[in-house]
């Protein structure tokens, strides 16, 4: 048996570089759950594993304990969860306010796939060559939200480089996974701090003003400064099969941070019961009212799922 970490996910096939710096296509032996949950991708890059050699190259027998991962609802199937990554220092979420337009609650729900696993997440608005007076407005006001809570929050352009040093410092040293959504400029951002990785990019859809995927295949890559990033496909949505309403309300931090000030403590969703300290403060302006609008769509979303839906196998 040899150990290695995942490198490269096709759905099939998996890339694994060994101790010794081989790479190896293997397969997987068997089948892995998650929590108990069905996973559409067992193995996620990022994953410590134990393969043993096979005629195709390997075959990976075991996952080594992970200290954290990243998931969500699988797009494809409701019942089933996707890993994104494992083993990460941090996640960078690339977002804009301009082409496409921006989504605060996607910010959220990325952020709920972090939290959990308390991973430390870096927001990056790219784009900052397109900005004007007022879409620099509203990235001040996305900027004061989230570093209020203690998030980072950078201004960069994969087109002038605005930014680029600071990137480059938050990531050097680490292993990041490198999210967003279709069309954000993810690659284009990823080339500019390291032209020789070559990711393919492509243009807004003239048709749908929405992004295009250009990522294929969740891959880890090394940083020439020191550090790797895993890249994601574009992700369109985020939806958590694997959460509760009252998971939500722990993991929206500043939320859990002054429940203990509720009546009910850390039961109260923030709703409609009575002495909830999380809608005195968005009363107050002390929480931003734009997350917890964010905060009750999640929770909205989680409950309408049916009951049976989500435990087909009861």
């Amino acid at each position: 048996m040899q150990t290695g970490t995942v490198i490269k996910s096709t759905g099939s096939w998996y890339n694994v570089r060994l101790d010794n710096g081989e790479v190896l296509p293997c397969r997987i032996v068997g089948k892995f759950r998650l929590n108990g949950m069905n996973l559409t991708n067992p193995v996620a890059v990022g994953d410590k594993v134990e393969i043993s050699p096979d005629v195709e190259g390997g075959l990976i027998r075991k996952i080594l304990p992970r200290r954290n991962y990243v998931a969500r609802q699988s797009p494809r199937s409701k019942h089933d969860l996707h890993l994104l990554a494992s083993n990460v220092d941090q996640a960078l979420l690339i977002s804009t306010i301009v082409q496409p337009n921006l989504k605060p609650g996607f910010i959220d729900r990325f952020l709920m796939m972090t939290e959990p696993s308390d991973i430390p997440v870096i927001i990056a608005f790219n784009k900052a060559d397109l900005y004007g007076p007022e879409e620099m407005e509203l990235y001040d006001a996305m900027h004061y939200i989230y570093t209020d809570i203690g998030y980072t929050v950078l201004l960069v352009s994969a087109d002038n480089g605005v930014g680029q040093g600071q990137l480059v410092e938050a990531l050097r040293g680490k292993v990041t996974l490198v999210g967003g959504q279709s069309g954000v400029g993810k690659s284009s951002l990823v080339n500019r701090i390291q032209p020789q990785l070559h990711l393919r990019t492509k243009e807004i859809s003239d048709h749908s003003g929405k992004g295009q995927h250009t990522t294929t295949f969740a891959e880890m890559m090394e940083l020439d400064f020191g550090g790797s990033i895993i890249d994601t496909p574009g992700i369109k949505t985020l939806s958590f099969n694997n959460l509760g309403p009252t998971d939500v309300a722990h993991n929206f931090r500043e939320f859990f941070k002054r429940s203990v000030g509720c009546r009910f403590g850390g039961q109260c969703l923030h709703r409609n019961e009575p002495g909830c300290a999380i809608k005195a403060a968005v009363e107050a302006n002390e929480i931003s009212e734009v997350r917890y609008e964010n905060y009750l769509t999640i929770v909205e979303e989680i409950e309408a799922q049916n009951y049976w839906e989500r435990h087909k196998d009861i």
